[in-house]
């Protein structure tokens, strides 16, 4: 038996998120059956993160045991061959049974990339989240800083979470600005179901000036998810990097959003 571990970028809006479910297409079963094709062996492929409907990753890292023996080039053009043109397998490798692509994570990160208009871009459709607020940005980077730190994001979590801590330690919550454009760095330990958008739909009642920033400390202690706004939309979120330590010499990308400047 073989483990396997390989790095996969896609766009979310063709997929209902990540996971398997019976009768609708998503990421993992799309891989599961391209695996059989070269295999001819049904897997269970395990990822470092579940994304959900609509949500994009450029660096999103799964491991699968097999017996078949195929050359490394399998699991990557192989692999390819038999995806989508949405779904795009970067490398593959061999690696230790210890390893498992979830569980041996240290740190995850995430972007998310805005767009204020008055009216939603056609072309940026499903690729970036989108407001029709003129927004602070000194207000923005104040808001960005006070997530920063462990907190308890009862607040910002979904009601269908499974996670058994609301529990998280954010170590990096930044914006840069691009003309009309807010690109967002999120980097933690873990994340819960639907904290980033919920924090992003924060960020913006307080960055409108809908809300004193106090607000986000009110979240913090209540721990109440109605007081917080509604989930923002998917579209622009990104799973970008996935780390892991280094004696299980992973490659490390350094994948980003950032499409102003390199």
């Amino acid at each position: 038996m073989r483990r396997v571990v390989a790095e996969v970028e896609y766009l979310g809006q063709y997929f209902h998120g990540w996971q398997k479910q019976p009768n609708v297409i998503t990421i993992q079963s799309e891989i599961e059956k391209a695996i059989f094709s070269i295999s001819d062996e049904k897997i269970d492929t395990h990822a470092a993160g579940r994304t959900d409907t609509g949500v994009h990753a450029l660096g999103q890292v799964f491991h699968f045991d097999i017996n078949a023996v195929r050359p490394i080039t399998a699991w990557v053009k192989g692999l390819n061959s038999f995806l989508p043109e949405s779904i795009r397998i970067k490398w593959a490798k061999e690696i230790s049974q210890e390893f498992h692509a979830r569980h041996s994570v240290v740190e995850r990160e995430y972007q998310y990339l805005l767009h204020y208009r008055s009216s939603h871009s056609a072309l940026l459709s499903g690729l970036a989240g989108w407001t029709y607020y003129q927004l602070d940005n000194n207000l923005i980077n104040a808001a960005c800083k006070k997530f920063v730190g462990e907190h308890d994001f009862s607040s910002f979590r979904s009601s269908e979470c499974q996670a058994l801590s609301p529990v998280r330690n954010i170590s990096l919550f930044q914006c840069e600005f691009f003309s009309n454009f807010y690109l967002f760095t999120i980097k933690a330990n873990g994340f819960l179901h639907h904290q980033i958008r919920n924090m992003i739909a924060t960020l913006i009642v307080i960055a409108r000036k809908e809300k004193e920033l106090s607000y986000i400390d009110e979240l913090f202690t209540k721990k109440d998810r109605r007081l917080a706004p509604p989930t923002f939309m998917p579209n622009g979120l990104y799973l970008t990097n996935i780390k892991y330590d280094d004696a299980w010499k992973i490659p490390q990308s350094n994948n980003s959003v950032n499409i102003f400047h390199s």
